[in-house]
């Protein structure tokens, strides 16, 4: 990570699981992001992956990502957009600051 890599993401939809909590993740994702600036001097970040079984928890993690400081989300393609067009409408409405990556994970 600090000798060039700008960003670091979830490629598959991992998510929260027992031996992983999704807050767990994030914040130490996050913490090491931060030290990774610190010791650059450069921009540097991660995809949080939000994606869930229901948009009210993808706005759920997606939030928490926000309160952490991140500039990006990645929700999966097929539960993002296929299934829930006019949820990805609203997201990109509240989110307004942050990127929404929407990734085609683990579909082929």
């Amino acid at each position: 990570f600090w000798l060039g890599g700008d960003f670091i993401k979830n490629d598959e939809n991992i998510n929260s699981q027992p031996f992983m909590p999704l807050a767990r993740s994030f914040l130490e994702l996050h913490e090491a992001v931060n030290r990774a600036q610190a010791a650059t001097g450069e921009l540097k970040g991660h995809y949080l992956n939000v994606t869930a079984a229901t948009m009210e928890d993808m706005y759920e993690r997606a939030e928490f990502a926000k309160e952490l400081g991140s500039v990006i989300v990645m929700i999966d393609l097929v539960i993002g957009y296929i299934r829930h067009p006019v949820d990805v409408t609203t997201a990109g409405r509240a989110y307004t600051n942050m990127i929404l990556h929407y990734h085609r994970a683990g579909h082929g």
